[in-house]
Order: structure tokens, then sequence, then C-alpha cells
């Protein structure tokens, strides 16, 4: 379990929270209750990334998002990985937070074509993140995990260095010729 973790931390999270929810809607509601406490730091770090400038908004958006995902756990589908359901609540929480503090005086057409984008970004934000993680698995651990923990799990290179057993500068060079790969992978010249 340690060796999955090192080396694909965000499967292993996927897999725990996955876990924890599974036995939550068996009945056990201690499990239940500990996919929670878990599930609210993730959300608290993905909301606190897109809310830089409203602190404030944050500990409320994380509350919503979680009593959405307890209202609508029912809807959970266990052939499809956890984290597109979770962020796709948490994404329209956020949404909806952001029509109701920014677009409340626009015209309905306005909002009709704002719908679009959302709808749109979304399932391409989704597609991306798919593509991503495959990209990831292709590189090599030294590669992999510091774009993980640094821009991914948005750890300081000091933190990845202490969870991956790197130095600094490995982690700072794990970054870099990590991006470096992944962009020449995606321009199809590897």
């Amino acid at each position: 379990m340690q060796r999955i973790e090192r080396e694909n931390p965000w499967r292993a999270r996927e897999d725990r929270l996955r876990e924890l929810l599974l036995a939550g809607l068996s009945g056990d509601s201690r499990r239940y209750q500990t996919f929670l406490e878990e599930l609210s730091k993730h959300l608290r770090a993905f909301l606190r990334k897109r809310l830089l400038s409203l602190p404030d908004e944050v500990e409320d958006l994380v509350q919503e998002a979680l009593l959405a995902i307890h209202n609508q756990r029912h809807t959970y589908d266990q052939r499809q990985p956890l984290s597109a359901w979770v962020h796709a609540i948490a994404r329209y929480k956020l949404v909806d937070f952001l029509r109701r503090r920014a677009v409340h005086d626009l015209p309905n057409e306005a909002l009709d074509a704002a719908d679009e984008i959302f709808t749109t970004a979304d399932a391409d934000a989704a597609e991306a993140r798919r593509d991503l993680h495959k990209l990831l698995d292709e590189l090599p651990d030294r590669h992999r995990l510091p774009i993980i923990h640094t821009r991914l799990d948005g750890h300081s290179v000091e933190e990845a260095a202490r969870l991956t057993g790197m130095s600094v500068s490995a982690v700072k060079i794990g970054v870099h010729r990590g991006l470096k790969a992944l962009a020449e992978k995606i321009r199809g010249t590897r």
C-alpha cells in the first residue's frame, strides 16, 4: 500500500475515499463520517485555489458542497471515478456561488450564454484531467511525483521534497523536466 501511495498518490486517495463512501452507503456511519472529514480537506484545497481573492467564502462553500454530496450520495455510480462525481458537485456549487455574487444584475440572455460556457468548460476540464493523468502515468517517478505534489496538490517544493524523499533541488528539476516531457508528449515529439 505504501508503494502505491508513493507512486500514485491521487489514485490512493481516490481508492481510500471511494472505499469509505461505499462503506458508508452500506451503513457504516463511522467510516462515512471519516469519508466526509477526509473529503472536506480535499474540497477545501480545491476551492481555496479557485477563490484566492475570496478566502472567507471557502469554508461556506466546503459545507455547501459536503451537504450536496451527502444529499446526493445515492446518485454516485460506482463504475465511475469518485473524484469526477465529487468535483462535478463542487464545481456546481462554485459556479452557483460565482453567479450569485457576480452576475445577479445581468439579463436572462447573458445568463443563458454563461450556462453554455460553464457547461463546455466543465466537460473540457474533466476530459483534460483524464488525459493529463494518462500522460503523467507515462513519466518516471522522479518527474511525475514532483508535478503531482506541487502543481496538482498545491504543496510547496519543500513539502513535496518531504513527501517524496527527494531533495528540494531534485523536486525543482523533476518539475521542470517533467513539464518539458509532458509538453513534448502533447506536441507528439516523443
